[in-house]
């Protein structure tokens, strides 16, 4: 038999009842809602560590996946505008060249004429940063494509030691997938459930990364001879400048490297 307060009828004697196991007995004078109150208040402090374990994982799996957005965020800064040489070659009897002063003209070959300015501006800045006195060659030629002969007055006129010549030879598109990282796993309630719908991401990120491949060269007019040449590859690069820029500071560092530019 159930044990209920007395006074009590119906539906709300049912309720109380309810919650009490067969073959309870009420203290004396204690009524059933303080008796149950008290009930609440012992059984409390054994919910209390589950929902603060939950706590715990949960703001770990926020943390994780702060860290996780922070490596793929890393890792797509990393990839862009990166430039490397896969390629490099030098004249077997090279010498060191002193550019600094001497006069050296910047070509970029582009069928856009646009580009191919921009480029050149861009590529003369860096040479002339580096102490020569470089000229873009469309302020010489601005034609562009033209006749040899025609392109070698223009440049002994000018008294030109070199031609620093860039030319795009690959333009690809690559697909990069990023894998998943499954977060630190707990319980679903107060952990995963939260977690899981506000970051579904679909298994894996895809992205397409754009890859241009340039052709380096120096030559020396005097000798009418290629002292060097490399071929880099450069991801994802955002304009014209800047793969200019990207490439002449890795060609400079190949020369030198290669032991080309005299050092005073």
């Amino acid at each position: 038999m159930f044990a209920c307060q007395v006074g009590q009828s119906g539906a709300k004697a049912f309720q109380s009842c309810s919650r009490l196991r067969r073959g309870t007995v009420l203290p004396a004078g204690a009524s059933m809602k303080a008796y149950l109150r008290s009930r609440r208040s012992l059984l409390a402090p054994a919910a209390r560590p589950s929902r603060e374990r939950a706590g715990r994982w949960y703001s770990r799996l926020l943390l994780c996946s702060v860290l996780l957005c922070s490596v793929l965020l890393c890792s797509v800064l990393l990839s862009c505008t990166a430039t490397t040489f896969v390629s490099t070659w030098k004249a077997p009897d090279a010498q060191p060249v002193d550019a600094r002063g001497s006069r050296v003209v910047a070509v970029v070959m582009a069928r856009s004429d646009v580009m191919r300015r921009t480029g050149e501006d861009r590529l003369a800045y860096e040479i002339s940063a580096r102490g020569a006195q470089a000229i873009p060659m469309y302020r010489l030629l601005p034609e562009g494509e033209v006749d040899e002969a025609r392109a070698r007055g223009a440049l002994e006129r000018e008294n030109v030691k070199l031609v620093v010549v860039m030319r795009p030879v690959q333009v690809q598109q690559q697909a990069v997938v990023e894998p998943y990282g499954g977060p630190m796993y707990g319980g679903y309630w107060g952990a995963y459930h939260g977690y899981g719908w506000g970051h579904a991401y679909g298994g894996a990120e895809v992205r397409v990364d754009t890859i241009v491949s340039i052709e380096t060269l120096v030559y020396s007019l005097p000798q009418n001879k290629l002292l060097w040449g490399g071929q880099s590859k450069t991801t994802n690069p955002e304009n014209i400048g800047d793969l200019v820029a990207e490439v002449a500071a890795g060609a400079a560092d190949q020369l030198d490297r290669a032991g080309l530019i005299v050092k005073r």
